[in-house]
């Protein structure tokens, strides 16, 4: 042991780990050439962690090397011989740690081993309930041995698992390095996993102080860089404060007797758990189907009292055109009596012919009257029906009251500018015409002049000056005339600008009825919504009500099957009164009677429980109110386990209160076997069964 302690020599490892573990003779060993030539579900995985198994390590270095063909080989095998672990991460860390050291056929039969007998195998299953178990011990021991790095490793959320669980797997392969990961490991193929605890507690020994100084992410980084290489130089050391480390073997097997226990409660609470979930959607099953029959009785309601005020519409429908076809009756009747007097004093009259004539000339003279009556009112109407058409076109034509002032306003500036235009028309017109005056009186004297050259110079220069304020004339007429055209286009101008103010009050009116029309759509929105949460709130309050319907129904059938326990127990008590003898004297009559009345009394209570019938009468849902007498989760999901309920609670009422003897038993069998049947049943066998036993006391 001490021999192993110090460190196997490389060159006898592969034999002393075989002797160890006593894997030298195994049956498996030649099953190995078979199952590498047979398939593997797991080979996928297992090339794709072959090359992150000791990257930096010559003998697995490169992707197709000779370390990473037979490690693939070797956990393929063992994936095939035992399937229910099949291939595992961190495993192949140990299977490469074996091929370094001996052939591929003998790793495998110490690989193999090792998982059977040195709890590897555990570790490894898929529920990895060994690595929790390993875990729950090594906590115990750090609470223990290290209190306040027990503390500080809590308060900073910084669980066990997240630098442990790498040690149990591997062995420490990933953490150390190779020398000193194979002294532990010569350690563990002879003490198993307790050196692992003894090297984890121990690191953390020698760590203490500086991990109490970090938080959470700082130990992580420390537990990755400086703890692997603290023992590069002196494993001795590690090994050292590893055995130093208090180990209990006792402690350790009864920690993995209360892990199991803590597992088997979970395991117990997850299967409560499960159950409770499968009561809860049977509930939820029965609360909609609940919801749907409420939702069809309140539909059913609803189109009741639809029904019903379409049958009363339709009968004061009904009533008014009796009233008028009545009515129509009675002026019928009146106007055949009419008729018929009329033609009573037709026949008289048929005697006198000249009575006869005059009467048919005036009914055609009044015919005659009558129609041309008719037609003036036909045309009067005709016309009047053409003035109407005329006014509500005018009124469409017409503008509205406000831009008639604008209108009004724009016509008098209109008359203003024609009336200044006129004017100055007027006073050009004017010039123009005594210009043109002047000119013709100019031509009527050139004749008379005498034909020097100063006046004929003059003449000219004259003639010259008058067609200059003829050109002048037409000018200051063309000017007019153009600012005349000015002032139009002014005018219309600021017509057209009316028309666009106009215009734009329009569209602001209309934008302010579209501001109006959205507010008014979100009142409406609004009420919508209320009228939703009040539809909602109904459909609660209902499924509240027939809740609550139920509940009383089961109660009134608990006290029902109460008082039916209640006869029984009476009619039990005479039956032992006939039977001891207690009847026998002269008041025995007097006691049945009692016993009678009793029983009657007891019946009515009865029949007053039931009550009417269940939905006998409509129910107004908004006059009930809840009353819970159970708790929700106490209801029976079914009509069924409803009635279940009350006959369950007299029962046991029954047998707590009133035990009975074995000869009374015999009895109460006979009383209880027509309860099973209907209500009525029940209550005619207790009223036969009252003389009989009448007549057997009055024996």
């Amino acid at each position: 042991m001490e021999l192993i302690r110090k460190g196997i020599p490389h060159h006898f490892r592969a034999i002393v780990w075989q002797l160890l573990c006593s894997a030298t003779d195994m049956p498996v060993k030649n099953q190995y050439s078979e199952l590498l030539k047979m398939s593997s579900p797991c080979e996928k995985l297992i090339r794709r962690d072959i090359a992150r198994t000791y990257p930096e390590h010559e003998f697995f270095k490169g992707q197709d090397s000779l370390g990473q063909e037979v490690l693939f080989n070797v956990m393929k095998a063992y994936s095939l011989v035992d399937r229910e672990v099949g291939y595992c991460q961190g495993s192949a860390f140990i299977v490469g740690l074996l091929l370094m050291q001996m052939p591929e056929e003998e790793a495998f039969c110490v690989f193999v081993r090792l998982m059977q007998e040195y709890r590897l195998r555990e570790l490894f299953k898929p529920s990895m309930a060994e690595l929790g178990l390993c875990i729950y011990q090594f906590e115990y021991m750090l609470q223990e041995q290290l209190p306040d790095l027990n503390i500080h490793f809590r308060s900073q959320s910084f669980h066990t698992s997240m630098y442990a669980s790498s040690w149990f797997l591997t062995l420490f392969l990933t953490t150390f390095p190779l020398p000193i990961a194979t002294r532990v490991f010569d350690i563990f193929m002879y003490e198993g996993l307790e050196i692992v605890f003894r090297v984890g507690l121990a690191l953390l020994q020698v760590n203490q102080m500086e991990l109490m100084q970090l938080d959470m992410e700082g130990m992580s980084q420390y537990f990755q860089k400086v703890i692997p290489h603290q023992f590069d130089s002196c494993p001795d050391k590690l090994i050292l404060k590893a055995y130093q480390v208090k180990y209990n073997p006792k402690k350790m097997k009864r920690l993995e007797k209360e892990y199991a226990a803590i597992k088997n409660k979970e395991m117990e609470e997850q299967i409560e758990i499960k159950r409770l979930r499968t009561e809860n959607r049977l509930l939820k099953q029965r609360i909609e189907t609940l919801e749907k029959e409420s939702a069809a009785l309140a539909d059913r309601l609803i189109q009741g009292q639809v029904t019903r005020a379409q049958e009363a519409e339709e009968n004061y429908v009904i009533k008014r055109e009796l009233a008028v076809v009545k009515q129509q009756c009675s002026s019928a009747t009146e106007n055949l009596q009419k008729a018929q007097s009329t033609i009573r004093q037709l026949q008289e009259q048929q005697d006198n012919p000249r009575l006869t004539e005059e009467f048919v000339a005036h009914l055609e003279t009044e015919l005659e009257q009558s129609r041309m009556r008719e037609t003036e009112t036909l045309s009067a109407l005709r016309e009047m029906q053409d003035k109407v058409l005329d006014m509500e076109k005018r009124n469409n034509s017409l503008p509205d009251e406000n831009n008639v002032a604008r209108l009004q306003e724009e016509l008098k500036g209109l008359k203003l500018r024609e009336s200044e235009a006129v004017a100055s028309l007027r006073e050009l017109k004017l010039q123009v015409q005594e210009l043109t005056d002047s000119w013709q009186a100019h031509l009527s004297r050139g004749g008379r002049w005498k034909e020097s050259p100063r006046k004929l110079a003059l003449s000219d220069l004259q003639d010259e000056l008058m067609t200059v304020r003829l050109r002048e004339a037409h000018a200051l007429a063309e000017g007019r005339e153009l600012r005349q055209r000015v002032v139009e286009l002014e005018t219309q101008d600021q017509i057209h600008r009316n028309l666009l103010n106009r215009v734009e009050a329009e569209s602001a009116g209309l934008q302010e009825k579209l501001h109006y029309l959205v507010a008014q759509n979100k009142g409406l929105q609004t009420q919508l919504s209320e009228s939703k949460r009040k539809h909602a709130e109904a459909e609660c309050k209902s499924k509240e009500e027939v809740m609550a319907v139920r509940l009383r129904e089961a109660d009134s059938m608990a006290a029902v099957a109460e008082m039916r326990q209640r006869i029984a127990e009476l009619e039990i008590q005479r039956e032992e009164g006939m039977i001891q003898g207690q009847l026998n004297h002269s008041d025995s009559s007097q006691y049945i009677r009692e016993l009678k009345d009793q029983i009657d009394e007891l019946k009515a209570e009865v029949r007053l429980l039931k009550g009417p019938p269940p939905f006998e009468d409509p129910l107004a849902f908004d006059s009930l109110h809840l009353v819970r007498h159970l708790d929700e989760d106490s209801l029976p999901s079914s009509d069924e386990e409803l009635l279940g309920v009350g006959v369950g609670v007299g029962a046991a009422l029954q047998d707590a209160l009133y035990p009975l003897s074995p000869r009374d038993a015999r009895f109460f069998r006979h009383l209880d076997r027509p309860a099973k049947d209907s209500e009525g049943s029940t209550d005619s066998e207790a009223d036969e069964l009252a003389p009989s036993y009448g007549q057997s006391l009055g024996n």
